[in-house]
C-alpha cells in the first residue's frame, strides 16, 4: 500500500534533514562544525581503507556533489543559509585536506598505506595538524573562502570548506618544501 504522499515527503525530509546534519552530530553544541569535522576524521579513515589513491579521489568527489545536493535541500528545509547544524560539507571537506598527503605517500605505486602504518605517532600528528589548520581555516575564512559562500544554494554552503581544504594543502605543501630545502 502506497504511502500519502506528505508522509513520504516528511520521511524524505527527514533524512536530508539527518544527513545533512552529519547523522545528527550536527546538532551537538557547542561548535557542530568541530562535531562534523570529526566524523569527517573517520570519513579519511575509512577511505583509507579503499587501499588507491584514484579510490580515494573518486569517493571525494562523489561525497562533494551529494554535500552540494543536501545541504542546498537542508537549507531550503530550514530556511536558513547555511545553517550551524548543517555540517555535511565539512565531513566531506576533511577528506579533501589529506588529498596532498595521500597522493604524495601513494605516488610510487597508487597504493595507500594500509591503516595500520598510518596509526604512527608521525602520522598522528599530521592528522591532528591537518584537522586543527581546516578548522582554523573554516572559522578564519581568508580569501576567497568566506566570498564562495555566496554561491547559491548548496555550492555556497560546500564552497567554503573546500577552499578551506585547499588552504589545509598548501600549508602541508609549503611544509614539506620547506623541510626538504632544509635537509639539503
Amino acid at each position: 500500500m502506497a504511502q500519502p504522499p506528505a508522509i513520504h515527503a516528511r520521511r524524505v525530509t527527514t533524512v536530508i534533514l539527518w544527513i545533512a546534519q552529519g547523522f545528527g552530530v550536527g546538532r551537538l553544541k557547542p561548535a557542530p562544525g568541530t562535531w562534523g569535522s570529526m566524523v569527517g576524521l573517520a570519513l579519511v579513515w575509512l577511505l583509507m581503507l579503499t587501499g588507491t589513491a584514484w579510490l580515494y579521489c573518486a569517493c571525494v568527489v562523489v561525497g562533494l556533489l551529494l554535500s552540494v545536493c543536501l545541504c542546498g535541500r537542508a537549507e531550503k528545509i530550514l530556511g536558513a543559509k547555511d545553517h550551524q547544524s548543517i555540517v555535511l560539507d565539512e565531513i566531506t571537506a576533511l577528506p579533501v585536506c589529506f588529498l596532498g598527503p595521500v597522493i604524495a605517500v601513494s605516488l610510487p605505486s597508487g597504493k595507500i598505506p594500509p591503516v595500520g602504518q598510518l596509526m604512527t605517532t608521525r602520522y598522528l600528528l599530521l592528522a591532528l595538524g591537518v584537522f586543527a589548520g581546516f578548522r582554523l581555516f573554516d572559522i578564519w575564512k581568508p580569501w576567497p573562502v568566506r566570498q564562495s559562500q555566496q554561491f547559491p544554494g548548496g555550492w555556497g554552503v560546500t564552497a567554503d570548506d573546500v577552499l578551506a581544504a585547499v588552504y589545509v594543502n598548501l600549508v602541508w605543501f609549503l611544509a614539506v618544501q620547506s623541510s626538504h630545502f632544509r635537509s639539503q
